[in-house]
This record gives structure tokens, sequence and C-alpha cells, in this order.
């Protein structure tokens, strides 16, 4: 059955996190609980795109430390945190370090589902868009160190003999390097190579 996203609750307070669950999931969403944000932190590389629902008061690292590790990872899930009575200071501190809102406790249940949903489609293409920047940068890192060369003297539109003659190797050998840059980058073309390099930043402004 397919969800309507994924949620990480990150609470450590065991009553908030088995209530939320059950809403989230009788709602349809995917539900990951973590008690607390260091351990959301460690398993984020693997984890899928999602909405992160976190308490701003806990042990250890709090709410507004975690939006600060997530804003220097430049992390793309976005964030609703949950306040208790009075942390209207927090919550603003929160929304200024890049949650998209906050709930005071206790919320209507409606409330945070439509908070979570309106959330996830508005930073999924952000995410789609960041996977696609990794995946691209992913294929520059493939390449060797002549590979690289090949390719930054292709997007800065040298032929083969002047990047032959540049590096002091034949241009016969650098069509099978060209060959190499354009299956490791899956280009189908040049044109499609210059554009994958702008979004890897090899071109600048």
């Amino acid at each position: 059955m397919a969800t309507k996203g994924h949620v990480y609750v990150i609470d450590d307070d065991a009553a908030m996190r088995d209530s939320l669950n059950f809403l989230l999931e009788s709602c349809g969403f995917g539900v990951t609980l973590f008690d607390n944000a260091q351990g959301f932190l460690d398993a984020l590389p693997g984890l899928t795109f999602g909405c992160v629902v976190s308490d701003v008061r806990m042990p250890g690292l709090d709410g507004i430390e975690l939006l600060k590790r997530m804003k220097a990872r430049q992390s793309p899930f976005p964030i609703l945190i949950m306040t208790g009575h009075g942390d209207v200071p927090l919550a603003v501190e929160a929304m200024k370090l890049g949650a998209v809102d906050f709930l005071e406790k206790p919320f209507e249940d409606d409330r945070l589902t439509a908070m979570i949903e309106s959330a996830i489609r508005q930073a999924e293409p952000a995410a789609k868009n960041e996977a696609v920047t990794q995946d691209i940068a992913g294929r520059v890192a493939s390449l060797s160190p002549r590979e690289r060369q090949v390719m930054e003297g292709l997007i800065a539109g040298l032929s083969n003999k002047l990047i032959a003659r540049e590096y002091d190797i034949s241009p016969r050998t650098i069509e099978v390097y060209r060959a190499n840059v354009m299956t490791k980058m899956q280009a189908g073309s040049l044109s499609e190579l210059v554009r994958l390099a702008m979004r890897a930043g090899m071109l600048g402004d």
C-alpha cells in the first residue's frame, strides 16, 4: 500500500510517540519513531525523504540544535516543531532556523496531519531535485582524473585535437576518454553533458 509519505517523529516522551504513531499510521503515513534527536541524525543518511515532527524540548540534543544541524547538512527534509505552552520564543527561533511550522501541545490531530501533508508537498520537488544533483555529483566523482580533464575540456568548448595538444596525448586517445566520459556521465550529447556539468557546479555562473 502506498503511503502519503514518511514521517519521522522525534520525542523523548514514549506516550507522545505512541499516540503520534497511531494517529499518523491510521492516516496513511509511514512512520518511524526516535526517542532522541541524535539517533535520528545518525540514521539520516540512510532515510528516505519525509517530514520530521520533533519536540522542541528534549534532553541532549533539543529541537533547536536539531534544526541547526539539519541546516548545516542542507537537508531537504521539512521539519515541524512541537512546543509546550509558553514556548513561543523558542518556536520563533525554530522558524528562523528553517522549521516549516510549529504546533503548540495539545494540538488538534487534523491540524497536525494537514501540516505534514502540506510540508511534504512543498518540500518534495526540492528533495527530488537534490537527489538528482547528488546523483550527478556521484557520476562526476566516478571519472578518473584524466577523464575529468577531458570533460572540462569538452564543456569549455575545446575540440578533441585541442584537448589532445593540451595534455600531450593523441586525439585517438581523447576519443576513448570522451566516450568514457559520455558513458559515465550518462550523457547522450555534448549539450546534455554541459547541462549535467552545470547541475554539478562545474561551470561558473
